[in-house]
């Protein structure tokens, strides 16, 4: 708890630099469980030839997306500690780099762009920046597939901790400097869908890929006009 605290006064980079080692076995890393069949339906139609991964943290995804990509296979994240901790585990093969993912400066370079866990990050005009750069980075046809969740309603527990959570971190920077920028209820399916589509996508949704707690997670491929 104590680590946690002093990540949530760092700022959003730096807290996770202090985190990075033992992000794998925190919460807040998207699970196996739930990559494997997510992958398996992105690569249901065979392999792409590049690969880029935004806000890859420690390599969860590029770990699997490793088998399916046969060119080049890109991980970016703005925590030299995240990208250490991906270096180690995965090798040399992925090609990392420290980058703001609001300024991502791809051009047409990638089929497949993939995200997961990190959209919190990105509020408002923030949003639209990352968007504006993955879609940059896809070529005409490329898919930008993530995982999110439908907005719960008012009624659920989840709802009330979710708001009570933003609620904290809005109040925490008003008061501490540098900001941790990091929200919940964000990039919500369908409501995304709107955002996607200003951004030059077409988006389209499955849910169902696994049962039992995961079961309302929904995995979305947005496909650049």
């Amino acid at each position: 708890m104590w680590e946690l605290a002093q990540q949530a006064l760092s700022s959003t980079e730096h807290g996770y630099d202090l985190l990075a080692q033992k992000f794998d076995v925190t919460p807040f890393r998207t699970p196996d469980a739930l990559l494997g069949p997510f992958f398996a339906h992105v690569f249901s139609a065979g392999p792409v030839p590049r690969a880029l991964d935004v806000a890859c943290g420690t390599g969860a995804q590029l770990a699997h997306l490793a088998p399916h990509v046969t060119g080049r296979l890109v991980g970016v994240d703005f925590s030299q500690g995240m990208l250490d901790e991906a270096r180690r585990r995965l090798g040399p093969r992925p090609e990392l780099m420290k980058l703001d993912a609001r300024r991502l400066p791809f051009s047409s370079e990638f089929e497949l762009v993939t995200s997961a866990g990190a959209f919190g990050h990105f509020v408002g005009e923030d949003e639209a920046l990352l968007l504006d750069g993955v879609s940059r980075a896809l070529v005409p046809g490329g898919r930008f597939v993530f995982l999110t969740t439908p907005m719960p309603t008012a009624r659920s527990p989840v709802w009330w901790a979710a708001r009570g959570f933003n609620a904290v971190m809005h109040l925490r920077n008003a008061l501490v400097h540098p900001p941790f920028i990091m929200f919940y209820l964000t990039f919500t399916w369908p409501d995304v869908k709107v955002a996607l589509e200003r951004h030059g996508f077409e988006a389209t949704a499955r849910d169902g890929l696994v049962p039992g707690p995961f079961s309302k997670v929904v995995a979305v491929t947005a496909t650049r006009r």
